[in-house]
């Protein structure tokens, strides 16, 4: 592996770190957790296993599906996604355990408690994106979902997103008769993190730059 690839590998891991960081942030807001953790939460609220394995499952099922949807259009080195997703669920964990103590009360401090985990995971996701090596299995069972559809990926990914809210809503009827871990902040992350992502790729060309000097 040269050495600019392994440059890539490491800036993709630490924004993969960041985005569990981020993740758990706003889940502590307690204002409702983003749409892609919708389930797990819910699922990790009502059931014994953590958020982070819960995580470890769906995204263990997104990585199969990957396979079976692509097929021979499934790029091995997407493989890797195994290992990131071992990663990813664990430090979720670990970063909820790091939070532990945190628990903001008032309206305004679980507002910003949310907007800064939106913030967090916004740029987790930029240094995956300027990284360009793997997808996480989240967007790759949407990348999957739109190629065989031969549907547009913002498409897709909305579509996504609100399938695995409307599941979490579900979910949480069922088993809490209500509402529980999902709300407005569900809402606002999917609609602010995107925003975040785009202000900061515009801030952050410098890192483009570091992982290939032939396009500086």
């Amino acid at each position: 592996m040269n050495i600019l690839l392994l440059k890539r590998y490491l800036v993709f891991i630490i924004g993969v770190l960041i985005n569990s960081f981020g993740i758990s942030f706003i889940t502590k807001a307690s204002l409702g957790t983003s749409p892609i953790s919708s389930v797990p939460y819910v699922l990790s609220l009502r059931f014994a296993p953590t958020l982070g394995e819960f995580y470890f499952v769906l995204n263990s099922a997104f990585i199969l599906l990957q396979l079976l949807l692509l097929r021979r259009d499934f790029q091995k080195v997407q493989l890797l996604q195994v290992a990131v997703n071992f990663v990813f669920s664990w430090f979720i964990d670990v970063s909820m355990l790091l939070l532990a103590s945190f628990a903001p009360v008032s309206y305004a401090a679980k507002l910003a408690s949310l907007m800064a985990g939106c913030a967090i995971l916004a740029f987790g996701i930029s240094l995956e994106v300027y990284a360009n090596v793997l997808m996480v299995p989240g967007e790759g069972i949407v990348y999957a979902i739109s190629k065989v559809l031969n549907k547009e990926f913002g498409v897709v990914k909305a579509c996504f997103d609100v399938t695995l809210m409307l599941t979490a809503v579900t979910l949480s009827l069922i088993f809490f008769r209500g509402l529980n871990g999902i709300g407005e902040g569900t809402v606002i992350s999917a609609l602010v993190v995107g925003m975040i992502v785009r202000l900061y790729n515009r801030r952050l060309g410098f890192i483009g730059s570091y992982l290939d000097p032939q396009r500086s």
